[in-house]
């Protein structure tokens, strides 16, 4: 049987775990929060919207389907830190390549299971997500990991997303698993603003007949026009979307040249939608720990139907700041925070959570299919 060497996550309140190292024998610092979803584990580590986070998974066993190269939403994983109650040692399933443990230490991020996962979800959902210090077989005291768990920088003000999008344009023509790639000449082009893009967004939008062009978030309004889009979508990604000042110009002129004189849609998930948000004329603030889960139910306004969504943010769009032609589409019904907007004139939308689903339901699915439409009405 493997021997663990011990471990702590130690947070910023002077509040330590122990347990037992996997992964990386390392230390890592990062925000603390926590995903509620059963199963995605892997999806959640290659989730470039975690970069800069320890996240613990509420879900008591962790790891028993091991890893495959199919499931990834990314070329690695972002997160800086894993956290589980219990942690499978070998895996069951005819798909996995390699074991949670092995992936992890060959990426470099530490993990710890063994500690009360529940305690730790219950800390965070009372004072908020906090700093956190997780540290494999360290032989520093339990009063000098505190000291650097408080002096470690945080995520408000910071821009996260050039470490993670892409660094020059690329084409896209990989479909969702098992459909046929219908991606042709003649198809509409949609140009995909990367800032941290989880696969299956662009898997989506092949799959909807779409040829996708996904260019870096940094891009210029000018560089976005010269393409010749006839959609624009936004992605999600880590981080403060305040920050973010140059996307937001680059929206704000997007709109106005893009969606007003020629029609053109412009989607945005997640911090795309924080961002169009702001581009719109509203503000963002930072939630108290955060939705990231499988689980969350949101209301559409427009129809009244309630869908099951998959989402991960720190972020929410105030929706008292939002001027008169921006409408609050969709809200959270657990806390009644902004979940869609849209502008009341123009083809710009956006949702704070994630439609592309991977892992999660499916229920909002149906938004890649209202931004085909209007692209295939603005094309006549």
């Amino acid at each position: 049987m493997t021997t663990r060497p011990p471990a702590r996550l130690v947070l910023e309140n002077g509040t330590i775990f122990r347990g037992f190292g996997f992964g990386a024998d390392r230390e890592a610092v990062g925000e603390v929060v926590f995903n509620t979803s059963m199963t995605g584990y892997q999806e959640i580590l290659t989730d470039p919207s975690y970069h800069g986070q320890i996240v613990v998974m509420t879900y008591p066993e962790i790891g028993n389907y091991g890893i495959n190269v199919d499931d990834m939403e990314s070329s690695r994983p972002w997160v800086r830190g894993f956290v589980v109650r219990s942690l499978a040692n070998r895996s069951s399933n005819f798909r996995s390549n390699e074991e949670l443990d092995d992936y992890l230490r060959r990426n470099d991020i530490p993990g710890i299971y063994g500690i009360d996962t529940r305690k730790l979800v219950r800390l965070i959902r009372s004072l908020g997500a906090m700093k956190g210090l997780l540290a494999i077989g360290s032989s520093h005291s339990d009063d000098e990991l505190v000291e650097r768990a408080k002096t470690a920088p945080s995520m408000i003000g910071v821009d996260m997303t050039r470490e993670v999008m892409v660094e020059k344009s690329q084409n896209w023509d990989a479909p969702l698993y098992g459909l046929t790639n219908s991606n042709i000449a003649t198809a509409p082009h949609v140009v995909a603003l990367d800032f941290g893009m989880k696969w299956n967004i662009p898997r989506h939008l092949v799959s909807q007949g779409c040829r996708v062009t996904v260019v870096p978030g940094s891009f210029t309004a000018d560089q976005i026009m010269e393409l010749q889009p006839d959609g624009i979508f936004v992605s999600n990604g880590p981080g403060d979307p305040e920050p973010l000042v140059g996307a937001v110009s680059c929206l704000t002129s997007l709109i106005t040249r893009a969606a007003e004189k020629n029609g053109t849609p412009i989607f945005g998930i997640c911090l795309g939608h924080q961002l169009l948000g702001q581009a719109l004329g509203g503000k963002t603030y930072k939630l108290k720990f955060g939705h990231r889960g499988a689980n969350h139910p949101v209301q559409d306004r427009r129809t009244e139907k309630v869908e099951i969504t998959t989402q991960n943010h720190g972020f929410a769009v105030d929706p008292t700041s939002l001027p008169d032609h921006v409408d609050v589409t969709h809200v959270n019904l657990n806390d009644q925070t902004v979940e869609g907007i849209r502008h009341n004139r123009l083809p710009v939308f956006c949702v704070q959570y994630h439609p592309e689903a991977s892992a999660g339901p499916h229920d909002s699915s149906y938004l890649f299919d209202e931004f085909k439409a209007e692209i295939d009405r603005n094309r006549g």
